[in-house]
């Protein structure tokens, strides 16, 4: 059975959105993924599936990450919004770009910001990713 949404193979969205929250967790807490592989009986390699959502997180082990972060499991589905194929069709998910240490940190800064502020660095992300390397 195929695990994507619309019957197309890969990672269900659900998966993918649960697993980069994880690793966004993990990142802003300055952790490694050996580290984390560690505190819950796991290669660092299960944590990168875990993490692209490749391999689903078992709720057991999800609840260890969870204990390990020192936050609550819900934290992990906020932002999911809705599933696409369950209810409303065509609904993207927030986080289809890979978390990097500062992408992270840019998130968390952002918001220090003034409204002014904010949209400089906006402005100034765009014109650096519109920007031919």
């Amino acid at each position: 059975m195929a695990r994507g949404k619309s019957g197309e193979d890969g990672p269900h969205p659900v998966d993918r959105h649960v697993g980069r929250r994880v690793c966004e967790k993990r990142i802003a807490l300055g952790y490694n993924q050996s580290d984390l592989g560690r505190a819950v009986g796991v290669t660092f390699q299960q944590i990168q599936k875990y993490e692209k959502g490749s391999n689903r997180i078992s709720a057991s082990k999800l609840f260890e990450i969870a204990r390990f972060f020192q936050t609550d499991i819900g934290y992990f589905f906020q932002g999911l919004g809705v599933v696409p194929g369950m209810a409303e069709e065509g609904v993207d998910f927030e986080h289809d770009f890979p978390a990097t240490r500062q992408s992270v940190e840019i998130a968390r800064l952002a918001p220090q910001l003034s409204p002014q502020k904010q949209k400089l660095a906006l402005d100034l992300i765009r014109a650096l990713s519109a920007a031919k390397d």
